[in-house]
């Protein structure tokens, strides 16, 4: 490192850290911890006991349920809390599968899915079911009509992400939905990445299972949800004392399920205000790279997230560029963080054409409501100064 890069370095450590990795997971904000405070202490009840205390609790997590379903436009008898969107996405396709699985036992995915849905995915196939994986454009789009062909009279099931958690392609999942459902097959959308940051209405997708998880629109971690249409058929992968309507069993989690619906309330009322200042950044932070550092964005140029940038830049190693920017003070990514130890490259970016070099010099860069034009500055400022020098070094 020069004189000129530690004197940056040491600047920028000087200052408060900058935050780019809201896309896996985001900070909880003073509100929603407000609200979740009495429940981890004074309000301790089960929500299933009879006594005053109990009955509070459940009170809360009605409260909150009334809250959600409003926000997506279902019933709430149709939201089911859960321990987060991958316990969401394992019992929407599990929990199908071997429930209509006298039926049919083919399921129908992308083969850009959460590896939640994946390896949902990969072990239905160890039990003898059939999943077709359906490729994607260059952006990461799905056609809607490949989708259609690949439905089969023994089709139970078709599963498609709505926002991708690496390169935030939207995907057309009201079109998925409306030719799935005239075959008569439920359709599943992954909606973590999207809840809280974009509209949502269950009835304009035409969807039958949304998953989505709090932690990813500011509230607390470990806690999730999964809207199950009224009639759907679906099998419970928890079995205990029944709650939930006896699709989730389990004590709740009254401080986190609350925090969701505080962070709900929150999103509602500055979702389109928000998304439309982190689109302007966004815009911002990628023509300040692509003057000053080069590289290419991956993704749908209309249809992605207003605060995902996934960006490849040739000659660099995405692990070492994470690592470097991190000493100086800013937070990013190499890719999923639930996925971020493995040495194979993005199944993402090899599915959208990229080749293992190429996936391997990607960093994630994720904005959010803490996110200015500031840090956008440093940020940019950061990525001039050390790339040049890890393309210098790198093998």
């Amino acid at each position: 490192m020069d004189n000129g890069t530690a004197m940056m370095h040491a600047g920028l450590c000087s200052m408060n850290r900058i935050y780019l990795d809201h896309a896996a997971t985001t900070p909880i904000l003073p509100e929603v911890c407000k609200a979740m405070m009495p429940h981890l202490s004074d309000e301790y009840g089960n929500p299933s006991s009879l006594h005053a205390q109990g009955r509070r609790a459940r009170e809360t997590v009605e409260v909150a349920r009334d809250i959600i379903s409003v926000f997506i436009e279902a019933n709430p008898g149709e939201i089911i809390f859960t321990g987060g969107g991958s316990e969401s996405n394992n019992l929407a396709i599990k929990g199908t599968a071997f429930s209509l699985r006298g039926r049919g036992n083919h399921i129908i995915t992308t083969a850009v899915e959460h590896h939640s849905v994946i390896e949902s995915c990969r072990f239905l196939e160890s039990l003898g079911f059939d999943v077709t994986y359906i490729g994607v454009d260059s952006a990461g789009m799905v056609d809607p009509d490949e989708v259609g062909r690949a439905i089969t009279r023994k089709t139970i099931l078709v599963s498609v992400i709505h926002g991708n958690n690496e390169i935030g392609t939207i995907q057309p999942v009201a079109e998925i939905a409306r030719i799935a459902r005239g075959y008569g097959v439920p359709v599943h959308t992954d909606a973590v990445q999207t809840f809280g940051h974009i509209p949502l209405s269950v009835d304009d997708l035409g969807i039958d299972l949304l998953s989505a998880t709090a932690h990813k629109l500011y509230g607390p971690k470990g806690t999730g949800l999964l809207y199950i249409r009224s009639g759907t058929a679906i099998e419970p992968l928890i079995h205990g004392g029944g709650q939930e309507t006896h699709f989730r069993a389990g004590t709740h989690n009254v401080a986190g399920i609350t925090g969701f619906g505080r962070a709900v309330e929150m999103a509602s009322g500055m979702m389109d205000e928000e998304s439309e200042r982190i689109a302007r950044l966004r815009d911002s932070l990628i023509e300040r790279i692509l003057c000053n550092v080069g590289g290419v964005i991956n993704g749908h140029e209309h249809r992605g997230l207003p605060g995902i940038i996934s960006l490849t830049i040739p000659g660099i190693d995405a692990d070492a560029l994470v690592i470097a920017l991190d000493r100086m003070g800013i937070a990013c990514s190499s890719g999923a963080a639930c996925m971020s130890s493995n040495f194979e490259p993005s199944h993402v970016l090899t599915a959208i054409g990229r080749s293992r070099e190429e996936a391997k010099s990607t960093i994630r860069l994720s904005l959010g409501r803490d996110t200015n034009h500031g840090e956008i500055e440093r940020a940019s400022d950061a990525l001039v100064a050390i790339v040049p020098k890890l393309r210098k070094f790198a093998p």
